[in-house]
């Protein structure tokens, strides 16, 4: 898709003479020979991955009975160590999506022998203890194999475990102890992993990690007041990060557009919680012109550069107006005053989304000397 993208552009920056037809060639190849971050070899290669142990795993469970509980235990050990063996063989040969996909089946296999060698052996345990053990071996060999597509396993790993958490111990974070505190930790495990293995994609987990425990740590365990001030601090945040002349913006320009995104949904979410649960008219309304006008200002900082950024802002500007809207209803002309004003909304949203993106795409003007 990009490289399409980009080849079109380049054809018409030809035929305008911006640039020359061997300029043109010379940064498509520079394209080609990078590789894009979509590859359908890569993704046949995972589902390959994906059909062979489902059917390795069907193939067990039709003999189960049958097999040695020793033979068991052998057979999933040998298989995590034959993964990993065929994947340092491919690696060697060059064959990377190959290596990529036997890791992942390594992977899968450790994750097997967990649950096996507990069940068999009748090991006492949580869901939280098994998930944290294969999220940290998973990371140790993603970091050893410096494989981006064990390191994204390792991400999807750490919101799964996450999740097992609340399975083992409850919701309460007190119930939790200190383990309450590793989210922060493994987040940092799997920016560092993204970095080290150029998996780019890995670090969006990691992101997710952090905001998912951000809102249990912070907001559903301490209420309103401590909603509001994350939301603020991860306001200051934004700003910080996207503001002209920020001390910021080389930080910013490191870690992507993803990092001011990630900011953006915090304070988004963190305000809209606050205004969810007041009851005055007041105080909806404040939080409501904060909210208004925090999209405003994260379009014009950065909508520019940052789709998803200009989406979510976008998005909150609209459902802000009508909820705003949908809580004055009573007190306008009912039901159909709503949709009315509902669709004039819309009307408006879209003359001002049109305005921003023909503002955004006008050439920059000449610097002249």
């Amino acid at each position: 898709m990009y490289r399409g993208r980009l080849k079109r552009d380049l054809d018409d920056w030809v035929k305008r003479g911006l640039i020359d037809a061997t300029a043109a060639t010379r940064l498509l190849d520079d394209v080609d020979r990078r590789g894009s971050g979509f590859s359908m070899g890569s993704i046949l290669s995972m589902f390959a991955a994906v059909l062979i142990a489902a059917s390795l795993l069907m193939l067990i469970a039709a003999n189960w009975e049958l097999i040695p509980r020793l033979t068991k235990v052998a057979g999933i050990i040998g298989l995590i160590w034959i993964f990993h063996l065929a994947a340092l063989l491919a690696r060697s040969r060059g064959a990377d999506r190959i290596a990529a996909a036997s890791l992942v089946l390594g992977s899968a296999a450790f994750g097997g022998a967990i649950a096996l060698i507990g069940q068999l052996y009748h090991l006492s345990g949580d869901t939280f203890s098994a998930m944290f053990l294969w999220f940290s071996v998973a990371a140790v060999s993603a970091a050893l194999f410096r494989s981006g597509a064990l390191a994204v396993v390792t991400g999807a790993l750490a919101l799964v475990t996450f999740g097992g958490g609340f399975d083992s111990f409850g919701w309460d974070v007190g119930s939790h102890g200190l383990w309450a505190w590793w989210p922060p930790f493994g987040a940092a495990l799997v920016f560092g992993l993204s970095r080290w293995t150029a998996a780019d994609r890995a670090k969006h987990f990691g992101y997710m990690l952090l905001l998912a425990w951000i809102w249990w740590m912070v907001i559903l365990e301490r209420g309103e007041l401590y909603a509001l001030v994350v939301a603020v601090v991860a306001t200051l945040l934004f700003l910080s990060l996207t503001l002209p002349r920020s001390p910021l913006l080389d930080l910013h320009r490191r870690l992507g557009a993803s990092a001011s995104f990630y900011t953006l949904i915090i304070a988004m979410s963190g305000f809209a919680y606050v205004q969810g649960s007041a009851v005055d008219a007041v105080s909806i309304a404040v939080l409501g012109i904060i909210i208004l006008g925090l999209s405003i200002a994260a379009i014009a900082l950065d909508g520019r550069d940052n789709g998803a950024v200009r989406l979510l802002a976008y998005g909150a500007f609209a459902a802000e107006i009508l909820y705003l809207s949908y809580e004055t209803i009573d007190s306008i002309l009912g039901t159909s005053a709503f949709f009315l004003l509902s669709g004039l909304v819309v009307a408006v949203l879209a003359f001002v989304v049109i305005r921003l993106e023909k503002r955004f795409s006008r050439p920059a003007a000449e610097v002249k000397s």
